[in-house]
């Protein structure tokens, strides 16, 4: 009983989503006791500020990998239902489908701004007739996914139901999170991580440059999280942590859309300079008359030293919305909000995400969660939280998700 009574003081280096969800854990755990432990979040510039807050927000049953999913799944569903994610951070049950499309739309800029081929390959739709969507239906397609161009639709297949698919709104989620575990007693100090000091193979302290310049400060730590996303090695160089550039844009539609999830193929016309190709955006429509669309992921630019430092190549975002506007009017004839870009964490040789203990006592690991670090956050979470407070994880068997496999 003593040791479980032992003062703890934790640090979680990397406010993300992960860290952001394991810090509510952590403080809503019963062995915690604000008076006696710490838990410190510890995030060099802002909560959610990474991937986190310009992920799409995307929950399956059928996401991977599937030892974390289904407790993930089950917790966003919880934590929604505690804390009114629905309103707090657009949680809803969605439909979601793969659909394959020709980009027959085009935004009219003038007469000059299409060549004779270009007008001839491109079809602007000026409503949507019963005929229209009548094609929709025979192709399979629901009746509330209404907003795609049904002259343009060559395939429609069903990936998920409301039972089955989610989404939350990654940056409202993150906050929500960091907020609430605030609320508990978690302190949120704004530095980098510069140095994890260890003493008989067991963490001792953590050693940070704060935001505001000032001197680099320490923090005594019997146990360290890291939950640094693609920042990873930086704070802990032996973990095989790669990144990649995600850019993605959001778009304020001419209407209301369904809530669909759409994964796409869209054969892009020739013509303007531009050669016939396809193209794999993914499309999410989020509560609020919002819709959020990312294209394929690049390594061009290294992964910079910090998130607020992330270089936005425009012309990656305005093929993106160049590329769902060719097939719905609605986006189209809809507002860009935002131009984005984010880096996506991945466990270098296959495999993962890592959760769970390392080989150093008091060092955990909550990295490489790839595309599907919103879906996974609360089932991470949760896991690390018992392993802290309970000496062993208790709600999945995530043995093959062991960061000393990696490492």
């Amino acid at each position: 009983m003593a040791a479980e009574q032992q003062k703890r003081n934790i640090v979680i280096i990397g406010g993300g989503i992960i860290g952001s969800t394991t810090a509510y854990f952590l403080s809503h755990h019963p062995s915690f006791n604000k008076e006696r432990d710490s838990i410190t979040l510890l995030e060099a510039t802002k909560i959610a500020g990474g991937a986190s807050g310009k992920a799409g927000g995307l929950l399956a049953l059928w996401a991977y990998p599937a030892c974390i999913v289904p407790l993930s799944y089950k917790l966003h569903h919880e934590l929604a239902e505690k804390h009114g994610g629905d309103d707090r951070w657009g949680y809803r049950p969605v439909h979601c489908g793969q659909i394959d499309m020709y980009g027959i739309l085009h935004k009219d800029k003038g007469p000059s701004s299409m060549d004779h081929k270009d007008k001839l390959d491109s079809v602007s739709l000026q409503k949507r007739s019963d005929k229209a969507l009548g094609l929709l239906r025979a192709a399979g397609v629901p009746k509330e996914l209404d907003w795609v161009a049904a002259e343009g639709l060559k395939a429609y297949d069903e990936m998920g139901t409301p039972s089955t698919t989610a989404q939350v709104h990654p940056y409202q989620f993150t906050t929500s999170m960091a907020a609430l575990a605030e609320e508990r007693g978690v302190k949120i100090v704004y530095g980098s991580a510069t140095h994890i000091k260890q003493e008989e193979g067991a963490v001792k302290s953590v050693s940070y440059k704060p935001k505001d310049g000032s001197e680099e400060t320490t923090l005594e730590a019997d146990t360290v999280i890291i939950t640094a996303g693609p920042w990873t090695r930086t704070v802990w160089p032996a973990a095989p942590i790669s990144a990649m550039r995600a850019h993605s844009v959001t778009i304020r539609p001419s209407r209301p859309v369904s809530a669909y999830c759409l994964f796409t193929s869209i054969d892009l016309p020739r013509g303007n300079g531009r050669k016939g190709k396809t193209v794999t955006p993914e499309i999410y429509a989020r509560p609020n008359n919002e819709v959020y669309a990312c294209g394929e992921g690049d390594t061009m630019i290294p992964l910079p030293t910090s998130s607020d430092l992330v270089e936005v190549d425009e012309s990656r975002c305005q093929d993106i919305v160049d590329e769902v506007t060719s097939i719905s009017e609605e986006l189209r004839d809809g507002e860009v909000t935002a131009k984005q870009a984010c880096y996506l964490p991945n466990v270098s040789n296959g495999g993962g995400p890592m959760v769970g203990a390392t080989k150093v006592r008091g060092l955990l690991m909550g990295a490489g969660h790839t595309c599907w670090g919103i879906q996974n956050a609360p089932g991470t979470a949760k896991c690390l939280a018992e392993l802290v407070w309970d000496g062993k994880i208790k709600s999945a068997n995530l043995s093959s998700l062991d960061p000393k496999k990696y490492m």
